[in-house]
């Protein structure tokens, strides 16, 4: 555990836990680490939502398949974020989503429950923690709703440049890296890729944006 202390003091799930106390809550937590190869299932499809995720290393994707098996990227999920958690303090019986491991990563693994119910000693860091807890749920779904007004988008150009500007003022700079390769991209915007390349090479000429691979500037 000594060994992800600095990633777990960046989650947003102990903020403003000091050391001591977060040693505590880690104790009264029971979790477990668990390592996952790359493209490992985390968290699948129908499965029971009884855990939240602490990603400690490596990143892993949230993912959607459709009836032809069409992959549609809802997030990515890096060092010290939570994953799981909306699905689990909801209580739904199946995963709507698959959790697959985009490199080797490792996994700190949570009961909801015990997350959502302090124990018999009522300690104040666990108030915290719940509170942090709903803080972060707020904050996803203003991201997911940011998903949404890409998605309502009508062209691949305007989803594609949706989702830059919110990189954009996520990074505070015009000039920054994604967390997706091309196809990754596509399937997070739910375009074909070819069709995103070209969308990108004619804003390239039209002077709009520099990028290459995952780095991207916009003019």
């Amino acid at each position: 555990m000594i060994k992800f202390f600095e990633v777990l003091r960046k989650c947003s799930l102990f903020n403003d836990i000091n050391d001591e106390d977060l040693n505590a809550l880690l104790t009264c937590l029971r979790p477990r680490i668990t390592f996952f190869d790359k493209k490992y299932t985390v968290f699948s499809e129908g499965s029971s939502a009884k855990y939240v995720g602490i990603v400690l290393s490596g990143s892993v994707q949230m993912v959607n398949h459709d009836y032809y098996g069409n992959r549609s990227i809802v997030a990515n999920f890096e060092p010290s974020e939570l994953i799981g958690e909306a699905f689990a303090c909801a209580g739904v019986k199946a995963l709507p989503v698959s959790v697959i491991a985009d490199e080797p990563c490792e996994i700190m693994l949570i009961e909801c429950e015990r997350i959502l119910h302090p124990c018999s000693r009522s300690c104040s860091f666990h108030q915290q923690m719940i509170y942090n807890l709903m803080k972060n749920l707020a904050i996803k779904n203003i991201s997911f709703h940011q998903k949404i007004d890409i998605m309502s988008k009508r062209s691949t150009r305007e989803k594609l440049m949706a989702y830059l500007l919110i990189q954009a003022e996520k990074n505070g700079s015009t000039k920054f890296h994604i967390s997706f390769d091309r196809q990754e991209l596509a399937d997070y915007l739910e375009v074909d890729r070819s069709g995103l390349s070209s969308e990108i090479g004619k804003l390239r000429s039209e002077g709009v944006l520099k990028s290459k691979k995952n780095y991207f500037e916009l003019l």
